[in-house]
């Protein structure tokens, strides 16, 4: 009996290893950040609906500095070892240039109106990764010794909010580089940074995606977005993870639904995300009894604004 008993807990011990080692994991891409890019001279301008807004220019970054690809790579290799699937920056990038380039603003053909998406939206929405990390470093010197401070977050790609961070300082060294440096600073925090990215990720796929959704109406639209918030909200109640959205405003012109949870996946396996979760409520308001003119437009893979009216 007790022999019988061993049997059936050691198979349900490798039962649970299989299935944890079949387990999904985040897509991730890997990023240098914000002030990385700023302290380097690696930013560009770019006109938002009129205001001029700075963002981090990746391509010159990569093409120009060295050190960069070296701590990418590094750390790429740091996640691919814990089996993460990775997006890398570079290839993106030269994809993004190649397919369609970098078009920032969105127009209506009717009219001059526009919805800005920012550059740094489009390279995400390309990559489709889950999670951004977002890596800033400092080499710090003490005579011949080197050092690497670093700060690395990891941002929900689409929310932007953070979900897992570590920070450290490796071991003076005289002479080891750059990646290594890194690499030594990393390991110490490494596994508890993974396993708060992987809890992140399993809440997603228990809980739903969260994405917002915009409504907007063009000057020539006669109709009451108040009035129809209610059966906007109906549809949201229908088609989301266990009904989980909020309904932060709605005026006759305006409406903004917050925290709106889509599943991962479409029923074809493919990630879904906020555009191609809500082209089946355009598709709704475009056809009778509505007959509304809309426009789909996104702001990277979580925002989508529905513009009502002209197209």
């Amino acid at each position: 009996m007790r022999k019988q008993t061993f049997i059936l807990e050691l198979a349900l011990l490798f039962l649970t290893v299989a299935l944890y080692g079949q387990a999904k994991k985040p897509t991730l891409m890997v990023v240098p950040s914000d002030a990385w890019c700023n302290k380097n001279g690696y930013m560009i301008e770019f006109d938002n609906q009129g205001i001029l807004t700075k963002v981090p220019d990746y391509t010159k970054a990569v093409q120009e500095n060295t050190d960069l690809l070296l701590v990418i790579s590094k750390l790429n290799g740091l996640m691919a070892k814990r089996e993460f699937p990775l997006k890398n920056l570079e290839s993106v990038l030269k994809n993004l240039t190649k397919d369609r380039g970098l078009n920032a603003v969105r127009a209506s053909r009717d009219n001059s109106a526009s919805v800005a998406e920012s550059p740094v939206d489009q390279i995400i929405k390309t990559a489709k990764a889950d999670i951004i990390l977002q890596l800033t470093w400092t080499v710090n010197k003490v005579g011949p010794e080197s050092s690497i401070s670093y700060n690395l977050q990891g941002l929900d790609a689409y929310t932007n909010k953070q979900v897992a961070t570590a920070t450290g300082t490796g071991l003076p060294s005289f002479s080891a580089e750059l990646p290594i440096l890194l690499e030594e600073a990393v390991e110490e925090n490494i596994e508890d940074f993974t396993y708060t990215l992987q809890e992140h990720f399993d809440d997603m796929f228990k809980n739903g995606r969260e994405v917002t959704l915009q409504i907007l109406t063009w000057e020539d639209w006669d109709g009451d977005l108040d009035e129809l918030s209610f059966e906007i909200e109906d549809w949201l109640d229908s088609n989301t993870i266990e009904g989980r959205f909020s309904t932060t405003d709605v005026t006759d012109t305006y409406a903004l639904f917050e925290q709106v949870r889509i599943p991962l996946y479409n029923e074809r396996g493919r990630a879904l995300d906020a555009r191609n979760f809500f082209r089946a409520l355009s598709k709704k308001l475009s056809s009778p009894p509505h007959s509304i003119t809309n426009k789909l437009a996104t702001e990277g893979l979580g925002k989508v604004t529905l513009i009502l009216g002209s197209k």
